[in-house]
């Protein structure tokens, strides 16, 4: 098989443009990956960091922690398996509610590696973030 041409691959734009996935998928590198689907540790574990984090500041409104958010930016669009934004960052629609599109680095990016994840795939996304200025990376 002949490798793709410049002109035949496929866009951010164009990739932004399908339809969601289910589990998500990532355009990273011009390459489309697709997460493996969540399996129960997984999702306990993505469920009860999120909390610990919201604990700690929610209340104060430092920051927020998502899961399973699509962030788009610096070229790429990945969803981490938990995003942070400081509380001032979070993208907000001119109504005051918080936006459905997020395209910009999170503070923190963590990645809860599952048994049948690529780990060279996590780590070059986690890469990515701390190169386009994500602070903390996981």
């Amino acid at each position: 098989m002949n490798a793709p041409t410049l002109e035949s691959r496929l866009t951010l734009a164009a990739f932004l443009e399908q339809p969601e996935t289910k589990p998500a998928s990532e355009f990273i590198s011009e390459e489309i990956i697709q997460k493996p689907t969540p399996q129960g540790e997984h999702s306990l574990i993505q469920i009860e960091l999120c909390k610990a984090i919201d604990q700690v500041v929610q209340p104060q409104k430092i920051a927020k922690a998502f899961p399973e958010l699509r962030c788009t930016f610096g070229g790429v669009s990945i969803v981490p398996d938990i995003s942070v934004f400081r509380w001032g960052k979070i993208p907000t629609q001119p109504s005051g509610r918080i936006a459905n599109r997020f395209s910009i680095h999170p503070d923190w990016a963590i990645e809860i590696l599952s048994p049948d994840q690529s780990l060279t795939k996590v780590l070059r996304s986690l890469l990515h973030c701390s190169q386009h200025g994500t602070e903390w990376v996981g």
